[in-house]
C-alpha cells in the first residue's frame, strides 16, 4: 500500500475520497483565489437557458440521415456540445457501468491504491484532483483513468475488483467505441469530406476512460471538481449520474447541463477543431461539486494514437480559409496538455499556424 507521511509522523491520505471523510471545511490547498471561483450564483440554470441540443440517432441509419447529419453539424460548429439518444449502448450496460464505478470508489483503501499512479504516462491509474506533480491548487475529485484500445492490450492491467470490472468494462468501452466510429462519419459528412476522412486521419486510433469521483465538499464555492478547459482530444463521451455538475461556456455565461437518463454528452475536442479548420469549436466545460451529494460521471476520450498527425483536412484549406493550424503529432500535443495543466484553459494557440508566419 501507498502512504506518505509528515515529518510530524502523521499519516497523510493520498486520495480525496479518504480525507474528507468527516471533514467540515475545505483544506487551504483547494480553495481557488476569489478571482478564479464558480461564482455559482452567476451560473444559469438549464432551465432558463436554450436547451444544449438533444440529437435522437435513430435515423442515422435509414432515409432521415441527411438530417441527422445536418443537426450533428449544426450543434458541432454553434455549441460543440450536444446530447444523443437511441445512440445503441444499452440501458443495461449504462446501469453497469455507474454502478461499478460507485463500487469501485467504496472498495477499502488499501485495494484501491493497488491502481495508484502520480505519473501521467502510465495507462491505469488511479490519482486524484488532476496532475499532482505540477498544479498549484487541488481540484475536488479523484479518478480512475484506464486505456481501453485495443482492448486486449490492456484489460489485463485493469483492476480485478470488484469481481465483475474487466467484464463490464470491456463491454461498456467496445459498445462506446462503436458509437464514436458511427458519429465520426456522421461528422466528417457534416464537414462535407468523404465519411471514413476523420478516421482515416487517428492512424492506429486511442481510447481511454475515466472514472471520476466526486465526493460532496462542504464549501462548494470555494473549489472546483474540474476547472473550465477544453479537452485535448477528438470527441468525448460522457456519461453522468442524476447529480449536476456539468457547467457548459456559452456566450460568455456558465450554463448548467443536467443529467438525462440514458443519454450522452458529446463534446467536441481540440484535435476536431483542428482537422474542421476551426469550423467547429472545443468548447470550455467545467465540473462544480456540491455539499449533500457525491457525483460519478465516466468521460470516454477517443484520440489519435501518438504518432497520428494532425492538421485542418486539405479539403476545408483554401484561399477564403487559410489553414489555422500547422500539423504535429497528437504526442506532441498531449505532451505539451499535462505539461500546462488546466490552469491555462486550452493550449490549441501554440499550435496556430499564425506563429510560423509572424516569426
Amino acid at each position: 500500500m501507498v502512504i506518505t507521511t509528515t515529518a510530524s509522523g502523521s499519516t497523510t491520505k493520498l486520495l480525496l475520497t479518504d480525507m474528507v471523510l468527516g471533514v467540515d471545511h475545505v483544506p487551504s490547498n483547494y480553495i481557488r483565489p476569489p478571482s478564479d471561483r464558480p461564482n455559482l450564483k452567476d451560473v444559469q440554470p438549464s432551465s432558463h437557458a436554450v436547451p444544449i441540443p438533444l440529437i435522437d440517432l435513430k435515423g442515422l441509419h435509414g432515409p432521415g440521415r441527411h438530417d441527422v447529419v445536418k443537426q450533428i453539424g449544426e450543434a458541432c460548429r454553434n455549441e460543440g456540445f450536444f446530447q444523443i439518444k437511441n445512440h445503441g449502448v444499452s440501458d443495461t450496460t449504462i446501469s453497469n457501468i455507474l454502478r461499478l464505478a460507485r463500487d469501485f470508489f467504496k472498495l477499502p483503501e488499501s485495494e484501491r491504491l493497488k491502481s495508484y499512479s502520480d505519473n501521467p504516462s502510465k495507462t491505469v491509474r488511479l490519482s486524484t484532483s488532476f496532475n499532482v506533480k505540477t498544479e498549484k491548487v487541488a481540484n475536488w475529485r479523484d479518478f480512475l483513468r484506464l486505456h481501453c484500445y485495443p482492448l486486449e492490450d490492456y484489460v489485463h492491467e485493469w483492476p480485478s475488483k470488484p469481481p465483475s470490472f474487466r467484464e463490464d468494462v470491456a463491454e461498456y468501452g467496445t459498445s462506446v467505441r462503436e458509437l464514436v466510429l458511427r458519429l465520426l462519419e456522421a461528422i466528417s459528412e457534416s464537414l462535407g469530406l468523404e465519411k471514413n476522412y476523420i478516421n482515416g486521419v487517428l492512424s492506429k486510433h486511442g481510447q481511454h476512460m475515466a472514472m471520476n469521483y466526486y465526493p460532496p465538499c462542504p464549501q462548494p464555492e470555494l473549489t472546483y471538481g474540474l476547472p473550465g478547459h477544453t479537452d485535448p482530444n477528438l470527441i468525448t463521451v460522457l456519461l453522468q449520474d442524476d447529480v449536476p455538475g456539468l457547467q457548459v461556456l456559452r456566450n460568455g455565461k456558465w450554463v448548467a447541463v443536467n443529467p438525462i437518463p440514458n443519454t450522452f454528452i458529446i463534446n467536441i475536442g481540440d484535435q476536431m477543431q483542428v482537422i474542421s479548420n476551426d469550423r467547429y469549436k472545443s468548447v470550455l466545460h467545467r465540473a462544480v461539486v456540491n455539499c449533500s451529494k457525491d457525483r460519478i460521471s465516466i468521460p470516454t476520450f477517443y484520440c489519435p494514437s501518438p504518432d497520428a498527425v494532425i492538421g485542418p483536412a486539405p479539403e476545408l484549406v483554401n484561399d477564403d480559409h487559410p489553414a489555422v493550424y500547422k500539423n504535429f503529432t497528437y504526442e506532441d500535443y498531449y505532451k505539451q496538455f499535462w505539461n500546462r495543466g488546466l490552469a491555462t484553459e486550452c493550449c490549441l494557440d501554440t499550435f496556430r499556424a499564425s506563429l510560423i508566419r509572424d516569426s
